[in-house]
């Protein structure tokens, strides 16, 4: 019962006087928790901090063990972005979503490396739409992808401009004017295919809310309420940040 892997931060819980629960999310073993214990230290105050990537090795005595931490810091992400209030409300919001959605000690390793590459993207201007399309993706690493390659009535790949709330997938234009009000918008820069030209003219405020719609719509419905989750706190003060905001790609 000892192994060694690559995580990420995503949470952790005061227990005792210098000691924690930590959750991590590893390339190997998925979503997995154990104890931290001198977590108070010096040496070990910034370790901790959501979004970090750490060097953790495990061990326990028996496989449904809690299990105890070993912890060495190899990317202060967090760090990085504590004076850039969206970027760092996005790691938040990526690390309390995995938390809450993921099922415990079952590798993603995709999803890891995914999740690797946001915590990069957020230092970038491209930050927001890296994010929205990292939600794209735990939607489909969790069951529920979205196809929005091609139009579900046509199968034509050009002039995307809506999603199907029932099936997830793409519509064009044409199709789904006469249920528009029914339907998602579909952000020009999420189209796979060729999105129309009225969704390529929207500013990228319009899309980028646009997009935090479209995944909250499948994330509140398939996860949250079909499994019974509480709606996570740190992905509703990102949203309420980008609609307080005149929010392009600004870092």
């Amino acid at each position: 019962m000892d192994w060694r892997d690559d995580g990420i931060v995503l949470s952790t819980r005061k227990l005792g006087e210098n000691s924690v629960r930590l959750s991590v999310l590893t390339r190997d073993y998925g979503r997995h928790a154990g104890l931290v214990r001198g977590a108070t230290s010096k040496s070990m105050r910034g370790t901790l901090e959501p979004g970090n990537e750490i060097r953790v090795g495990w061990s326990a005595r028996l496989a449904e063990h809690l299990g105890q931490f070993r912890c060495e810091l190899t990317g202060a992400h967090a760090a990085d972005l504590l004076l850039h209030a969206g970027p760092l409300m996005a790691m938040s919001s990526a690390c309390a979503m995995l938390d809450a959605t993921l099922p415990e000690r079952e590798a993603h390793p995709d999803l890891y490396r995914g999740t690797v590459a946001l915590m990069s993207a957020l230092k970038s201007e491209q930050w927001l739409p890296a994010y929205i399309r990292w939600e794209v993706g735990l939607l489909e690493e969790l069951g529920y992808g979205l196809a929005l390659d091609r139009c579900a009535a046509t199968n034509e790949t050009e002039n995307l401009a809506f999603v199907s709330p029932k099936s997830g997938r793409a519509v064009g234009e044409a199709s789904g004017q006469a249920y528009r009000d029914r339907m998602l918008p579909l952000p020009a820069f999420l189209a796979s295919g060729r999105a129309s030209q009225s969704r390529k003219e929207m500013s990228l405020s319009e899309q980028l809310r646009d997009g935090l719609k479209l995944t909250g719509f499948f994330i509140h419905r398939d996860i949250f309420e079909a499994k019974g989750i509480k709606p996570v706190a740190a992905r509703d003060r990102l949203v309420s940040h980008v609609w307080r905001t005149d929010i392009g790609a600004e870092k």
